[in-house]
């Protein structure tokens, strides 16, 4: 099977009511909003469709919202932004009842928001903790081994792990680097079990389709850049999907598109440049 090419999302409006929508790499890039992506945005809203942000994020979501909105992208324009780190503080927060636990926290640039409201203290010590939350990643800071050092101890005594980001490789101002998902998979070599929250994982595709209660699955649509994460996602939830070729497969040829297809299990229903209408 081969996607249909469609000119834009406007050839989408009247097969689906809602779309789950990939930030990173559909409607921006590491300086900006893609040219005519919030323009576009904004049309989708205003044809009446229901629109979930979708995000590989391990900050929750109204910081992920707000900071769209700096980045000028028109308020009430969306519906909610979800990003794995809600999900993640979600599911902690319905456990928190009884004695507070320790978590040690994985995160970047001493950020610990995602403890905020949580029956839960951070601990730097792996031999101390209750829990693992792998937030984010300084790999760009710190050689695996770093980690592998901080987190063998909870492993060994098969703590807990959630992983709110499983890009395995992300993106620093000064090239590439490991992500979180490649310090969890290294909680998994070290006999740790890792619960993955974030596309393509089941958690965050049963929390879009909770709020949107009533629209039948064959009429939600996912938009992203990523195979992995964003078209195989959309499979394993089925729900359809459209694959933007900006972001991660940008320079990508046919052939390497569909080789990617096949790795991953996983065609998109539609191809499109760019998230313009």
């Amino acid at each position: 099977m081969s996607p249909t090419r469609i000119d834009g999302i406007g050839d989408l409006v009247d097969r689906f009511d809602a779309f789950l929508i990939d930030q990173f790499g559909v409607l921006r890039d590491a300086t900006g909003p893609y040219p005519g992506a919030p323009e576009t945005l904004t049309r989708l809203k205003e044809a009446g469709k229901r629109i979930v942000i979708l995000s590989n994020s391990g900050k929750r979501s109204a910081e992920n919202s707000v900071r769209l909105e700096k980045l000028g992208f028109v308020p009430g324009s969306w519906d909610w932004f979800l990003t794995s780190g809600e999900v993640a503080w979600r599911l902690l927060s319905a456990e928190g009842e009884g004695a507070e636990r320790a978590c040690l926290l994985v995160s970047r640039d001493g950020d610990t928001s995602a403890l905020d409201g949580l029956n839960l203290r951070r601990t730097e010590s792996g031999a101390e903790a209750d829990v693992v939350l792998l937030a984010a990643s300084e790999g760009d800071v710190h050689p695996i081994g770093h980690y592998e050092a901080l987190l063998a101890p909870a492993a060994r005594r098969d703590v807990p792990c959630l992983c709110t980001n499983p890009d395995k490789i992300m993106l620093t101002k000064d090239g590439t680097a490991y992500g979180a998902g490649r310090i969890a998979e290294l909680y998994e070599d070290l006999g740790g079990t890792v619960r993955w929250i974030g596309k393509p994982f089941p958690d965050i595709y049963a929390t879009a389709r909770a709020f949107l209660d009533g629209i039948p699955p064959e009429r939600i649509c996912c938009i992203g850049d990523s195979i992995e994460h964003d078209i195989a996602g959309a499979a394993g939830a089925g729900l359809a999907s459209l694959l933007v070729t900006t972001g991660i497969l940008e320079h990508a040829t046919d052939g390497e598109r569909e080789t990617l297809y096949a790795e991953h299990g996983a065609v998109p229903d539609f191809l499109t440049p760019k998230f313009l209408w």
